[in-house]
C-alpha cells in the first residue's frame, strides 16, 4: 500500500509544482515586461531626446539659414553694414545646428543635411561672399540680387525634405510607442488573468486535492466515532492524506479487534462472576452449614458431657469451636469483600453525618467500654452507597477502638477538607500505631501484623476500606507523618454542588 501511495503526488508535491508554475509564470511576465517597459522607454526616449530636438534644431536650422539670407539681400539692397549681423550669427547658428542634429540623430542616413551644408558654403563662397565685397566697393545690381535669391531657393529645399523625414520618423516613433504600450498592457493583463487563473487552480486542487478527501475522511471516522467500527476507511487523494487514511484504517481495524477481545473478555468475566456468584452461594449456606453444625455439636458435647471430660478434653472442644467460629467469620469476611462493587451498585447523595452517627450506634458498646472519645466536624454529603460507606467508617474506627494502648483511653480524630473536587478525610488515633514499613502490607487480604491470640479479626478489614474507597473514585493510604498512633487518609468525590466550577 505504501508503494502504491509513493508513486502518487503528496499533496505538498501539488502545491509546490502550481507554486513552481506561478514562479516561472512570475519570472517570464517579469523578464517580457522588462523587455516591454525597456522597448517602450526606448522608444519614448528616442522620440524625447532625439527626434523632437532633431526637429527643433532643423527649425532653427532653417532660421538660420534665412537670417543668412535676408542679412545678405538687406545688406545688398542698402549697403548698411548692420544688416550683415544676421548673416554671420546665422552661420554660426548653422554650424552649431549642423553639429547638435548629427548628435541627436547618430544612426540616420543625413544626405539631406550633407545636401544643406554643401550648399550653403557653396552660396556662401561663390554668391554672398563675393556680393558683400562687390557692395562695399559700389552698388550692386538688382538682377544680382535676385539671382543671390533664386541660388539661396535651391539650398531650401533639402531643408524640407530633412524636415518632413524627420516628420515621418516622429509618427513612426509615436505609432512604435503606441503599439509598445499596447503590447505591454496586454502582457500585463495576460499575467493577471494567468495569475487568477493559477489562484483559481489552486482553490480547486485545495477542494479536490486535499478539502474534500479531508472531508470524506473525516466523515469516515465520525461514523467510526460513532459506533459503526465496521465501516471501512478507503485511502482516496494525495499519498500522505492516503497514507493518513491507511493508518486511520489500521487503528480502526485494531480497534476492532480489541474491541472484539474486550467482549470476549467480558463474556469471560461475566461467566466467572456467575460462578463466583454461585460460590458466594455455596460459601454462604451450603459451607457455612456444616460449620455450624461442628460448632453446635462441639457445644452440645461441652455442656452434656463437660462433667466426664478432663480438661485437655475441654481444650480441644473450645479449639474446634474457635476454628469454626473463625471460619465462619472468614468466609462471612470474604463474601463482604467479593460483594464490593456487585451487590452494592446504588449511587446516590449520602449525608456522613448520619452514616456516623450509625456507625457510633454500632460500635456503642465498644466505645462505653474502653471510654473512646471520637473528635468529628461537621461531615458533607458525597454521592455513594450507604451500606459500603458505613462499612467504610465502621472498619476505620472499629481498628481504632481495638488497636488501643494499654490502660489508655482511645481517642479518634476526624478532620473533613474540600481540595478541588475530592473530599479528602483523615481518621487519627492515638493507639499502638503502624510501622511505616507496613505501609502498604496493610491493604492486602489475609495480611495481619499480629497474632490471633492477641487482637481478633481475619486480616480483611483494611483491604474492604481500600476496596470501598476505590469503588467510590478515591484513594487511602497510610498517613506516615502521623507518629502518635495510627493514621488514615482517604478521598472521596465531592458532591456537584460543592465541587468547584
Amino acid at each position: 500500500m505504501i508503494d502504491t501511495h509513493g508513486r502518487r503526488f503528496t499533496s505538498q508535491h501539488w502545491f509546490a509544482a502550481v507554486l513552481v508554475a506561478m514562479v516561472v509564470l512570475i519570472a517570464v511576465a517579469t523578464l517580457v515586461g522588462a523587455r516591454l517597459l525597456n522597448r517602450t522607454t526606448e522608444v519614448s526616449n528616442d522620440l524625447n531626446d532625439h527626434i523632437a530636438p532633431a526637429r527643433t534644431a532643423v527649425a532653427e536650422l532653417n532660421a538660420a539659414v534665412v537670417d543668412q539670407e535676408t542679412g545678405v539681400r538687406g545688406y545688398l539692397l542698402s549697403g548698411d553694414g548692420q544688416f550683415l549681423e544676421p548673416y554671420e550669427s546665422g552661420a554660426a547658428a548653422e554650424q552649431r545646428l549642423v553639429g547638435e542634429i548629427r548628435e541627436l540623430l547618430p544612426r540616420e542616413p543625413l544626405a539631406e543635411l550633407d545636401t544643406v551644408v554643401r550648399q550653403m558654403q557653396q552660396w556662401r563662397t561663390s554668391t554672398a561672399d563675393p556680393l558683400i565685397t562687390a557692395r562695399r566697393d559700389a552698388a550692386v545690381p538688382a538682377e544680382l540680387v535676385a539671382r543671390s535669391k533664386a541660388s539661396f531657393d535651391a539650398v531650401r529645399a533639402p531643408l524640407d525634405s530633412l524636415d518632413t523625414r524627420l516628420e515621418a520618423l516622429r509618427d513612426a516613433g509615436r505609432a512604435d510607442l503606441g503599439e509598445s504600450r499596447s503590447v505591454r498592457n496586454t502582457a500585463f493583463a495576460f499575467l493577471v488573468i494567468a495569475l487568477l487563473l493559477l489562484i483559481g487552480l489552486i482553490a480547486v486542487l485545495l477542494r479536490l486535492v486535499v478539502l474534500r478527501p479531508l472531508t470524506e475522511l473525516g466523515t469516515a471516522v465520525r461514523r467510526v466515532a460513532d459506533g459503526d467500527f465496521e465501516h471501512e476507511l478507503t485511502p482516496r487523494g494525495p499519498a500522505d492524506l492516503a497514507l493518513l487514511a491507511s493508518d486511520v484504517e489500521a487503528m480502526r481495524r485494531r480497534l476492532v479487534d480489541s474491541l472484539e477481545e474486550s467482549r470476549r473478555q467480558s463474556a469471560e468475566l461475566h461467566r466467572s462472576n456467575t460462578d463466583l456468584e454461585q460460590f458466594a452461594y455455596v460459601a454462604s449456606h451450603d459451607l457455612q452449614e456444616p460449620l455450624r453444625k461442628v460448632a453446635s455439636f462441639c457445644q452440645m458435647l461441652q455442656r452434656r458431657y463437660g462433667s466426664s471430660l478432663d480438661d485437655r478434653a475441654q481444650q480441644y472442644i473450645g479449639f474446634a469451636v474457635d476454628g469454626a467460629t473463625r471460619m465462619q467469620q472468614l468466609i462471612n469476611d470474604l463474601l463482604a469483600f467479593s460483594r464490593i462493587g456487585r451487590l452494592h451498585a446504588d449511587r446516590s447523595a449520602i449525608d456522613l453525618e448520619a452514616v456516623l452517627d450509625r456507625v457510633t450506634d454500632l460500635l456503642a458498646f465498644p466505645i462505653e467500654e474502653t471510654g473512646a472519645a471520637l473528635v468529628r466536624p461537621p461531615l458533607p454529603v458525597v454521592p455513594g452507597d450507604a451500606t459500603l460507606l458505613t462499612q467504610l467508617w465502621q472498619n476505620l474506627i472499629g481498628n481504632a477502638i481495638k488497636f488501643r494502648r494499654p490502660d489508655t483511653a482511645p481517642k479518634i480524630e476526624i478532620t473533613a477538607e474540600l481540595d478541588g473536587g475530592l473530599w479528602t478525610f483523615t481518621v487519627r488515633d492515638n493507639g499502638i500505631g503502624i510501622d511505616p514499613e507496613f505501609a502498604d502490607k496493610i491493604f492486602v487480604i489475609f495480611q495481619r501484623l499480629h497474632q490471633r491470640d492477641v487482637y481478633t479479626g481475619t486480616g480483611i478489614g483494611l483491604a474492604i476500606c481500600k476496596r470501598i474507597v476505590e469503588y467510590h473514585g478515591g484513594t487511602i493510604r497510610l498517613d506516615t507523618s502521623y507518629t502518635e498512633g495510627a493514621g488514615f487518609i482517604f478521598t472521596l468525590a465531592a458532591a456537584t454542588e460543592d465541587a468547584p466550577t
